[in-house]
């Protein structure tokens, strides 16, 4: 059998975003093994997504540990540069798709369908509607913590992505007295900030689920959700990924480059102004992010659970 080998070693968000760029690449080498160079934490979330058929552990920008025979086709879908390029060139593929050198880069693009469209490009694929937002998944066969929770997450890989934590405190507070079962998530290293958004939104401390959830359980738990409440991170894309309803809080990186599908159950929130661009991987709470406000907050999840039908059992979105 052909092979295709795809890196995009990067994270959870990366790896969903990617999702409608593999089903591209599958609608156009449908007699290829897809194989998939990404961390080996995603391996519970990558078992979801049709278009892969085996996942090769590798860390971002190291060198893919491929073993055989050359394969086929190389897709470099991780950046724009040499630095991912040569890994994937490194292994000699019969044909090679990626940026650099290849076709053009629009920085404004949308993160979801620039990778849909390298693979029209490189490959010859003709465009389709709706390709770029192609990107639901199965729901993974792993206990659900918390049936029908509401799910407020305020951790993020960088500071300049996390909105105060009094803020989602007081965003927690309204939920739960409006009748919502709130939980708090995050990684381990996240588990003392969740403690404190809860402590200081009154909810009792089972109500953390930070650092006591592996990824397929965390997956089940958006995918069986109520609502989610978050910052632009992994989590809102699985809560995209199963039309979770959603409201996602955006800064520094606008919701024009990584924003959910607009016809979906969620809500962006983004303050960002003309020329206005923060560094996504900075310290400190970007600007654009620090000016959204607890009251568009909760009335945007208000507004959420006005406007959306309940959801059907999450089985029947597989």
């Amino acid at each position: 059998m052909s092979r295709a080998l795809v890196l995009r070693a990067l994270g959870l968000g990366d790896l969903l975003a990617g999702v409608p760029a593999l089903r591209v690449l599958r609608r156009a080498r449908p007699d290829h093994e897809v194989v998939l160079a990404a961390p080996g934490v995603l391996a519970p979330l990558v078992d979801l997504v049709d278009a892969v058929d085996r996942l090769l552990p590798t860390g971002e920008l190291q060198p893919v540990p491929w073993t055989g025979p050359p394969p086929e086709l190389g897709v470099d879908l991780h950046g724009n540069g040499p630095a991912s390029r040569v890994l994937v060139e490194a292994l000699d593929p019969g044909q090679l798709v990626a940026f650099d050198g290849g076709p053009h880069w629009d920085p404004d693009e949308h993160e979801r369908a620039r990778w849909c469209r390298l693979l029209h490009e490189g490959l010859g694929v003709e465009p389709r509607d709706g390709d770029a937002d192609d990107l639901l998944i199965a729901v993974p066969d792993a206990p659900v913590p918390v049936e029908g929770a509401t799910v407020v997450h305020p951790g993020a890989a960088s500071g300049s992505r996390r909105w105060a934590p009094e803020r989602y405190a007081a965003v927690a507070r309204h939920l739960a007295a409006a009748g919502h079962e709130v939980v708090i998530t995050g990684s381990a290293a996240e588990s003392p900030l969740a403690g404190r958004v809860a402590e200081a939104a009154g909810l009792p401390p089972s109500s953390v689920l930070a650092g006591r959830t592996d990824l397929a359980a965390l997956a089940a738990l958006v995918a069986h959700a109520r609502l989610v409440v978050c910052g632009d991170t992994g989590l809102a894309h699985v809560a995209s990924a199963y039309r979770t309803p959603s409201v996602v809080l955006f800064g520094p990186t606008p919701p024009s480059t990584w924003g959910p599908p607009g016809d979906g159950p969620h809500t962006v929130l983004w303050h960002g102004r003309a020329g206005e661009r923060g560094d996504p991987h900075g310290r400190a709470c970007d600007p654009a992010l620090a000016r959204v406000q607890v009251r568009e907050v909760v009335e945007a999840a208000d507004a959420l659970e006005a406007a959306t039908p309940p959801p059907a059992p999450a089985a029947a979105r597989d």
